[in-house]
């Protein structure tokens, strides 16, 4: 068998497995949000904190604790969440469909929490998926957010 025979199935899977090249300067089409420092920062920490909390209630429900996840999606994520965010001195620095995709979160977020009270009280197929959907309702607010706009 000649030797490039033997060799392109090995170029193919190097292909394959090699990173993918670094996103130059400027490649990054992101709308790029101006704002102070330490608002910034505690944007951040509220993000992380999003996602723990999404962490939290999967942990939850794992566990078979629907009323737990309830109270961390509506506490943590959800409309009854923004004031303990301070979500409202941030408005002025966003974008308006940037604050949509932070509304529409934390409105999915309380949506969701009422799917999880409903599932567990009618633990049927149609309430899972009904609790799927309102769950990736709330992560599609995320990626849309986080595929428009950047803070770096």
């Amino acid at each position: 068998m000649p030797r490039i025979l033997v060799l392109l199935p090995v170029l193919f899977f190097l292909t394959l497995t090699s990173p993918a090249p670094a996103m130059g300067p400027g490649a990054d089409q992101r709308q790029l949000i101006e704002m102070p420092d330490r608002m910034k920062a505690h944007m951040l920490a509220n993000m992380r904190d999003h996602l723990k909390a999404l962490d939290e209630i999967f942990d939850a429900l794992a566990q078979d604790r629907a009323g737990d996840a309830a109270q961390i999606a509506e506490g943590r994520l959800g409309m009854s969440s923004m004031r303990a965010h301070g979500a409202g001195h941030m408005g002025p620095f966003m974008p308006e469909a940037m604050r949509n995709f932070g509304t529409g979160m934390h409105r999915a977020a309380s949506r969701f929490a009422r799917a999880v009270e409903t599932a567990d009280i009618e633990p049927s197929a149609k309430s899972q998926r009904a609790l799927y959907a309102a769950f990736r309702d709330i992560t599609a607010n995320c990626t849309g957010c986080h595929d428009a706009f950047r803070l770096h």
